[in-house]
């Protein structure tokens, strides 16, 4: 074995993607310090994806005043590539670790990631990544239209609270205000689910709840999305209801879709923009082996996230791909299928608090990585 590629998510919670990079590395410069590592920081669209960018093919991280998902003041940053493209994690101003103990999707909204895209333009940004994992707020993007000039309004021309609760006020749309600079600038979005809107399988139904609605709250909530959607048709004749994708980060692409003119919107895969962007499958011709993992492997690791797109780009070039999560459970026979040959787990004993896992996961991770290539080296 001559090379390995180490190509992690983060742990959430507990470790960075380029911390989990590290300890991996660590662990082989014990047990085998003739193999040359090659560390790739990633992510999927969701928090760590403006560093992975930044650790891949340099940039610079800039730090803005804007607002987190209940208009409260914050400090959060995006990243500018050398190419004028900007990397913006929706969860970076409007996500759910800034606001964990308030949780409640009818008063947030995505204004301050709104304002992060403003920022970017004045900065002469002509390209914006724009991940929409992680965000707390179910606003069919709102919050992100009316930071960059859509003036949203009630029966009385007054302007409403942009949030999903504001939305059930909502009588006018008025765009003229629409920031012109954004009819020069492509979006790419990041985007690994396929949930539609409203209904069963909307963005309410089946993300409110862990943004803290409980039922009633997401029938309200799919209620006023639909409202919304409809004034949207009316206003401009598109009907984004069921359109794969507006789902993702409580409904962000209704607004963005709805304009065209001035959100010309590619919607990609996360990952694979990120192992596009990077030049992963050039990296791993000459690799023995690859690394990858996250936080929890379980059936939802094979939908889009690091793991199942490392794999499969790694099948192409029958090289073997071995998981290292901090908790594997439930996961689908299938897993093996894809292009994973092994998965294990870190976790070293059964935690009853998530404290404990804080305190015991670096070491977790380096035992776990030192007992692997142990048995390799059989």
């Amino acid at each position: 074995m001559n090379k390995v590629v180490i190509i992690p998510d983060s742990f959430k919670g507990t470790m960075s993607s380029a911390e989990v990079c590290d300890i991996i590395e660590k662990a082989f410069n014990k047990i085998k310090p003739e193999i040359k590592i090659v560390k790739i920081p990633t992510a999927d669209g969701g928090e760590g994806t403006v560093d992975a960018f930044l650790y891949s093919v340099g940039g610079e991280k800039v730090y803005v005043k804007t607002k987190n998902p209940l208009f409260e003041n914050i400090k959060a940053y995006y990243g500018i590539l050398n190419n004028k493209t900007a990397v913006i994690e929706t969860a970076a101003a409007s996500g759910l670790t800034l606001i964990e103990n308030r949780k409640n999707p009818l008063n947030t909204s995505t204004f301050g990631t709104g304002l992060l895209i403003k920022d970017a333009l004045d900065k002469n940004c002509e390209k914006i990544i724009l991940g929409l994992g992680g965000s707390a707020t179910n606003d069919g993007g709102v919050g992100i239209a009316a930071a960059l000039g859509i003036d949203f309004m009630d029966a009385k021309s007054r302007m409403i609270i942009p949030s999903n609760r504001g939305l059930s006020e909502l009588k006018y749309i008025d765009e003229t205000g629409l920031d012109q600079r954004l009819k020069n600038c492509e979006f790419i979005i990041a985007c690994d689910v396929d949930n539609i809107l409203c209904g069963p399988f909307g963005a309410s139904y089946i993300f409110g709840p862990q943004k803290g609605a409980d039922d009633e709250t997401v029938k309200i909530l799919d209620a006023n999305l639909s409202g919304y959607a409809d004034l949207l048709y009316e206003k401009t004749k598109i009907d984004i209801k069921n359109i794969p994708g507006t789902g993702a980060a409580g409904g962000i692409l209704a607004s963005l879709l709805s304009f065209p003119e001035y959100f010309k919107c590619k919607i990609c895969s996360g990952i694979d923009i990120v192992l596009d962007t990077v030049g992963f499958d050039d990296m791993i011709k000459d690799a023995d082996l690859i690394i990858t993992g996250e936080g929890r492997f379980d059936s939802q690791s094979l939908r889009g996230k690091v793991v199942s797109g490392v794999a499969k780009r790694a099948k192409k070039q029958n090289k073997p791909v071995i998981v290292i999560a901090g908790g594997a459970k439930e996961y689908e026979e299938n897993a093996y299928n894809i292009g994973i040959t092994a998965i294990f787990s870190a976790c070293s004993g059964i935690y009853t608090d998530f404290n404990e896992v804080k305190q015991t996961c670096f070491d977790d991770l380096y035992k776990t990585t030192e007992n692997i290539l142990r048995i390799l080296d059989l």
